[in-house]
């Protein structure tokens, strides 16, 4: 992984939503994304959202590896990997899921930013 993370921080009113901290494989397509959302009650599409800011900053290519730490249990997350990623495969790490797939290929207009 690079040597130098890029980090994502949402926010609504001045008030910390969701952050992420990601890293580009210097020796083959891949990318890291550690994801972090605040507890308690936020806006709709804050989590999808999220994602797309990790998926769109990165400028990665179809096929490239995907590696994603999130909060156990996040349904809205995962399901939007899933709409993003091919092969996307789960496992439980404590309170953390660790997510890996491939970076699909998108057509023009096929993905609903609203999640």
């Amino acid at each position: 992984m690079s040597s130098t993370p890029q980090y994502i921080t949402l926010t609504d009113d001045n008030q910390i939503l969701a952050e992420a901290t990601i890293r580009s494989a210097t020796h083959r397509p891949a990318i890291h994304a550690d994801l972090h959302v605040e507890a308690g009650h936020l806006p709709v599409g804050t989590r999808t959202r999220l994602v797309d800011a990790v998926l769109d900053l990165t400028a990665a290519e179809p096929g490239t590896h995907l590696q994603v730490t999130l909060p156990a249990g996040d349904g809205e997350i995962l399901d939007r990997l899933r709409q993003r990623c091919d092969n996307l495969q789960t496992r439980s790490a404590g309170a953390s899921c660790l997510a890996t797939g491939t970076l699909r290929q998108e057509k023009a207009g096929q993905i609903d930013p609203t999640g």
